[in-house]
Order: C-alpha cells, then sequence, then structure tokens
C-alpha cells in the first residue's frame, strides 16, 4: 500500500470514528439543525382578521422550531386566509398547504378571535380537532367554550406539529369545520 493510500485509509477511518462517537466534523457548529420549512401564507383577504393571522403565525413562529410561517411577498402562498360569515374552517391540501376561512359566526358568538386563528392554522400544520373542551388545548377549539382566551398550542401539539414537519408526514386533503352544534358538549 503506497503512503498516500495509508494516510486516506487512516483518514478515513478517523473521520468514521468520529462519526460515530458523535463528535462534531470541523466546520459543524455545534446544535445546528437543519433548517426549519418555510409554509409562506396571505392573509390579504382576511379583512378584518389580517392582525390576527400575523399574531397567530407569530405564535406558531414562537412555539416550534421545524416550521416558520412567513407572509408570502410573490403572490404565491401555501396557505390562503380568507374572511366570511361562516363558521371558522381549515381545508388542508397537504402539509402547510391549505385555505382558513375566519368565520365571523364564532367571533359573533364571542369565541377569542387570536385562538381562533391559532387553532385554524394548527390544522394546516397537521394538526385535527380533538374537542376536550379543555382550554390548555388549543386544538380543543370551541370546545373550551368563549371565556377561553387561550391561544398556545400546549406541549403535545407542540411536538406534533414539529414532528410533522421533521418527518415530513403526509397528509390527506381534508375539511375541517367545528359546526356550532358540534361545539358545545
Amino acid at each position: 500500500m503506497s503512503r498516500f493510500s495509508m494516510t486516506t485509509a487512516i483518514a478515513g477511518a478517523a473521520t468514521a470514528l468520529l462519526l460515530v462517537a458523535g463528535a462534531p466534523l470541523a466546520g459543524a457548529v455545534p446544535g445546528d439543525a437543519a433548517e426549519p420549512r418555510i409554509v409562506t401564507y396571505d392573509a390579504s383577504q382576511a379583512e378584518e382578521f389580517q392582525a390576527a393571522i400575523d399574531e397567530a403565525a407569530e405564535t406558531w413562529n414562537g412555539q416550534v422550531a421545524n416550521v416558520k410561517l412567513e407572509k408570502a411577498t410573490d403572490g404565491q402562498a401555501d396557505l390562503t386566509v380568507l374572511a366570511d360569515d361562516g363558521w371558522p374552517r381549515a381545508q388542508t391540501e397537504s402539509l402547510g398547504v391549505g385555505t382558513v376561512w375566519m368565520g365571523r359566526e364564532a367571533v359573533n358568538e364571542g369565541h377569542h378571535i387570536p385562538r381562533i386563528a391559532t387553532h385554524e392554522i394548527g390544522h394546516i400544520l397537521g394538526l385535527p380537532d380533538d374537542r376536550t373542551g379543555v382550554c390548555e388545548d388549543l386544538m380543543s377549539g370551541a370546545s373550551a367554550g368563549t371565556d377561553c382566551q387561550n391561544n398556545l398550542p400546549n406541549p403535545t401539539e407542540k411536538a406534533q406539529v414539529d414532528e410533522n414537519f421533521a418527518q415530513g408526514v403526509v397528509i390527506a386533503p381534508q375539511l375541517f369545520t367545528e359546526a356550532p352544534a358540534l361545539a358545545t358538549r
């Protein structure tokens, strides 16, 4: 074996040993994780709910690491938010892609607008409804009642969103709606 081949083999073995041992490679930044997936949103048609959508995006951005919501700047968006007079709902197309309707009916009944916005975006991030009636459960939605002001996901919900985006979970297209008859227990 030539001197060059032996040096190369020893260097390769040392690199493999470092990788197995979990030691960082030169140039690696400790704690450097994969970049979060960017999900763009367009709330320009959300009318009076635009600020609530921006707040909900910031809420999610502060709670999870594997996805970041950003306002679309080029007219193309993964998430479109609309306002209407119906009940709030979300239509998923795939993970991070869909439409949210900020329905005024729930607002007129007294439900907390920031909670509605954060809840509906939760569907786009892969979370199902979980009608526990518990205010601390963001995805319990309207079942928690009109007194509930919590717009933060609980630890389980945060972990599920991070796992969804880390694993690239495939979600089927689905309409999530919480009709008033189903909202109360």
